[in-house]
């Protein structure tokens, strides 16, 4: 395969970081024709940008972190992107490993997911004794919202104020925001015309792509890492868009008696398998359907009904699936907790005489017990 070269220098889309080719329209980095000068994107990341498809691409994870352990050697300001629907899921765990001491500012988008009502003091709260628990060092919080352009001034002005001469470096799993930072960054500090390829689908920045700014210094927005204990990361593009919340989210309390099971879709199972009677509040997509059977049926309706009553996934995608897991927890009296499921959402435990409870998830999927975010 041929890439194109100007002087020593591989020439790289501006969207995905991938070498740009004309070789092999299956291989990345294709792009039909080349442009003698100026910034240019392959034709996937052209197809994201202007219909928003995506072809799925595997990276070594591996080599992000190998990307990640060069930050530590070099003087830069850290945007760690966590996506606060999937908070557990998507805080980079052992990051301050890899960028030793320089500064890390922890941006929290999606905060418009929350309903409307929300003690955004105690969710700052918890999300500095969630990052304190990663062991997380953080100069500054800063709840945002890239879609609503919510928090971002603030956290433009942290970086002003944070970066003196270091390079900016932004991190973060798959499909947290990272790009649409990025290219708000590039807005205020840089010349370069293209923007980042924004996607709703993982995987979308495939290498480091380094944005010169104005003063000589560089922002580098890092691939997304991908983490296998994400739901996101099993299912298909089109479940996808129903599992990832769009709006704010809409919680649904059921009282539940000991012995009752709901299912969410077909993707996972909560049993309430031993207390008093109580409410439970689920935070999941709107797309998403709860059903309630009895939990000695729960197995059977599975069997029956999983691709029909209980979808997503279909039959078909839910093929690629691993099998659930059952995970145990013993409630604790008092204190409101969640039992959270990455990717997918949580399910508050609200009553205060305790209770024990199981979730089913896909076998390798993250899911914890924690205190309420909300």
């Amino acid at each position: 395969m041929t890439e194109r070269l100007e002087g020593s220098a591989v020439v790289r889309c501006s969207g995905c970081g991938a070498a740009l080719q004309t070789e092999d329209p299956a291989g990345l980095g294709y792009i039909p024709q080349l442009k003698e000068e100026g910034a240019q994107i392959c034709r996937r990341c052209f197809r994201i940008k202007n219909y928003n498809e995506v072809a799925s691409v595997a990276v070594n994870q591996d080599e992000f972190l190998r990307m990640l352990s060069q930050i530590g050697d070099r003087k830069a300001l850290v945007i760690h992107i966590v996506d606060l629907f999937d908070f557990d899921g998507s805080i980079i765990t052992g990051l301050q490993r890899f960028v030793g001491s320089n500064p890390v500012i922890l941006a929290v988008n999606k905060i418009d997911l929350l309903p409307k009502v929300t003690n955004w003091n105690k969710v700052r709260n918890w999300v500095q004794k969630q990052a304190k628990e990663a062991g997380l060092k953080t100069e500054e919080i800063v709840l945002c919202s890239a879609k609503k352009n919510l928090g971002f001034d603030r956290l433009l002005q942290e970086v002003a104020d944070r970066r003196g001469d270091r390079d900016v470096y932004v991190v973060g799993a798959t499909n947290v925001g990272k790009s649409t930072l990025i290219n708000r960054l590039i807005t205020d500090y840089s010349d370069l015309d293209e923007e980042l390829t924004t996607s709703r689908y993982p995987g979308t920045t495939l290498d480091m792509v380094n944005i010169p700014l104005d003063d000589g210094k560089y922002i580098v927005d890092t691939p997304g890492i991908v983490y296998p204990s994400r739901y996101t990361e099993l299912v298909t593009p089109g479940d996808m868009v129903k599992i990832m919340p769009e709006k704010p989210l809409k919680p649904a309390v059921y009282q539940l008696n000991e012995g009752q099971t709901l299912f969410i879709g077909g993707l996972a199972r909560f049993d309430f398998v031993e207390g008093e009677r109580q409410s439970f509040t689920f935070y999941t997509s709107g797309a998403l359907k709860l059903h309630r059977t009895k939990l000695g049926r729960a197995d059977e309706l599975y069997a029956d009904h999983l691709g029909e009553l209980l979808t997503p996934p279909s039959l078909e995608s839910g093929q690629n699936i691993p099998a659930w897991t059952r995970h145990e927890f013993r409630i604790p009296k008092g204190g409101a907790q969640d039992l959270f499921i990455s990717g997918l959402g949580w399910i508050k435990a609200n009553g205060e005489s305790g209770a024990k409870a199981a979730v089913h998830a896909p076998k390798g999927v993250k899911v914890i017990m924690r205190g309420s975010l909300v």
